[in-house]
């Protein structure tokens, strides 16, 4: 079986399977580049709301950056995880805390549901005995509820530092940041 990189040769900054993916599979691959070219067409209000919330974005950057900084020692709670221990659950209080901080954000605007669906269950569950018996059932939502929360973290950090005004071209993981407040 050819490697990823024989298959899909790199063209530009963007490897071409990328590129292929990007538009959906089609003959005549076009860039990532070319793609974001195309900005999207968003009505005033939306436009708006970004502004806003980039603007408080910056404005609340080092207490983002802290918290960020505080989430380092997830590297611990997934150890505790494959070491079967109830620390795990631990977790859930940072899922908590980065949650609130995004909400905190933009509070007039409704976050993703998908977002909610995947970090709200997950984020007061308390250990018992029992849970030994289905761990990574019970543990591994956790965690993932954990990982999203923490991308967007990561990504409000990074474009709150990169950003001085919402782009008319759309990096992936601004775009991402705009979906988590529906205003992609």
């Amino acid at each position: 079986m050819p490697s990823m990189e024989r298959a899909f040769p790199r063209t530009g900054d963007y490897p071409l399977w990328t590129q292929t993916m990007a538009t959906g599979m089609s003959s005549k691959p076009e860039t990532i580049n070319t793609l974001a070219i195309k900005p999207a067409k968003l009505t005033n209000k939306k436009r708006a709301e970004e502004i806003k919330l980039l603007k408080k974005i910056r404005a609340n950057l080092a207490s983002l950056e802290k918290l960020l900084y505080e989430c380092g020692y997830y590297e611990d709670l997934m150890y505790r995880f494959y070491h079967q221990s109830f620390k795990v659950y631990a977790i859930q209080e940072l899922t908590k805390q980065i949650v609130t901080k995004l909400h905190s954000l933009a509070p007039r605007l409704p976050m993703n549901s998908w977002f909610m669906e995947i970090v709200k269950p997950e984020t007061g569950r308390e250990f018992a005995l029992s849970d030994n018996r289905e761990w990574t059932k019970i543990t591994r939502p956790m965690l993932e509820a954990f990982f999203h929360a923490h991308y967007f973290l990561e990504m409000v950090c990074k474009f709150g530092k990169e950003l001085e005004s919402p782009p008319e071209v759309l990096p992936s993981g601004w775009a991402a940041v705009l979906y988590l407040y529906n205003l992609r």
